[in-house]
């Protein structure tokens, strides 16, 4: 079961994004390499920082920090995503934009970056984009449950469209099968559908 599957719902930041792992270049100064990218040690202690605000939602500790490392970094997603929750989290919601927006050019299909641009979407009313940012999500990550199920809430309520709501209910429960609220949901949801 992915790891995402098993967090709460609004504390999924994305930990050394995503792939970060420490690793030693020819001299014997220790770097950080994400996605490709070396990151410096301040760099990563700026990053890790943030993380732990971010986990204790101090939000506006981690946006001065996530600011910091994205003037100096502009290559890796997950540092724009995390900015993004951080901004969302605290209301801002053109900055939160800006940021999902960022990390989406870095990166088309990350998960988490259109699942949080998705909910933004959603909140503000503009559900048309809302779907798509979290059809992006599942194009390339079709077991990313948040996303799933934020789709068919999508469909199911705010654009009653109980096809689509039904189809992502299910496909959320071929990957979590004893997922009980879900299974009543689709439950409910056949028994709407055949009544209309």
């Amino acid at each position: 079961m992915p790891l995402w599957t098993r967090l709460p719902a609004g504390i999924i930041f994305i930990m050394l994004s995503l792939t970060l792992g420490a690793c030693v270049n020819s001299g014997s100064a220790k770097k950080i390499k994400a996605e490709n990218i070396i990151v410096n040690n301040h760099l990563q202690q700026i990053f890790i920082q943030s993380l732990t605000h971010l986990q204790q939602q101090q939000y506006d500790e981690a946006i001065t920090l996530l600011e910091e490392f994205t003037t100096k970094e502009k290559r890796i997603a997950a540092p724009f995503v995390n900015l993004g929750m951080a901004y969302s989290r605290r209301g801002k919601t053109r900055q939160a934009e800006q940021n999902f927006i960022s990390a989406l050019r870095l990166d088309i299909g990350h998960a988490v970056a259109n699942n949080e641009l998705g909910l933004l979407y959603r909140k503000t009313g503009n559900f048309g984009a809302a779907r798509t940012s979290y059809q992006n999500a599942l194009t390339q990550h079709p077991d990313y449950l948040p996303a799933r199920k934020n789709l068919a809430i999508l469909c199911e309520i705010y654009l009653h469209d109980l096809p689509c709501a039904l189809e992502h209910y299910q496909a959320y429960l071929s990957y979590q099968p004893d997922e009980k609220i879900i299974a009543d949901w689709v439950l409910e949801l056949r028994q709407r559908m055949q009544t209309r």
